[in-house]
């Protein structure tokens, strides 16, 4: 699988590109600012967009959806219960004195378990809730995209609307510590890391 990671926007989140090696079918993860980056990258990798799917709806991982929707007509996929954000993302982010465009509705909802296939590369979604009510993880083996639940050494803050901090480590210790342990952690924010390490070493988790 071809992964490929941009951080993107003032508030620096990690927006990950998934190309399949034989097909060059596509998902964007994230995109959540400076579309056009995000589009030059897919070209020189050569990659089709199918999918684009927000692992929440916070306004830093999503602020892109519009522009990348209507260039790459690409279907928006995203958890039901975050979906009501995305047309409130103006608004969101004039509360950190920051500008995002509204995003289209979702053509796609992801609950817990659904599959979401691109080329030869099928995506498990799994419901962590905590960050934000609809948070999502995305995997496959050896590969987890973990949006805002899990961070090297650190967790999605739980102070904003829909957070709840005891909900994140329950779904952070019940669905993504039971993975292989050398799984390789893609973040939302910052470097990645594995469940290993996570286990013997985040503060939050002992």
């Amino acid at each position: 699988m071809i992964v490929k990671k941009l951080e993107v926007g003032p508030i620096m989140a990690n927006c990950y590109m998934l190309g399949c090696e034989s097909t060059k079918e596509a998902v964007v993860i994230d995109p959540g600012d400076d579309a056009d980056r995000i589009l030059m990258a897919l070209a020189k990798a050569g990659l089709k967009v199918k999918y684009l799917i927000n692992t929440h709806g916070h306004f830093d991982h999503v602020g892109a959806n519009k522009r990348m929707k209507e260039v790459t007509g690409a279907e928006l996929a995203i958890h039901p219960d975050d979906e009501p954000m995305l047309k409130e993302l103006s608004r969101s982010a004039m509360m950190f004195g920051l500008s995002a465009e509204n995003s289209p509705p979702a053509d796609i909802h992801l609950n817990d378990g659904d599959e979401i296939s691109f080329g030869e590369i099928t995506l498990t979604v799994i419901h962590t809730p905590g960050h934000s009510k609809g948070g999502i993880c995305l995997y496959t083996k050896g590969y987890l995209f973990a949006g805002d639940t899990l961070f090297a050494g650190s967790i999605g803050r739980t102070d904003l609307n829909g957070g709840d901090y005891d909900t994140l480590i329950s779904s952070i210790k019940e669905k993504l510590l039971v993975l292989e342990p050398d799984t390789v952690v893609y973040t939302g924010h910052g470097p990645e890391t594995t469940i290993a390490n996570e286990k013997r070493m985040n503060p939050f988790l002992r």
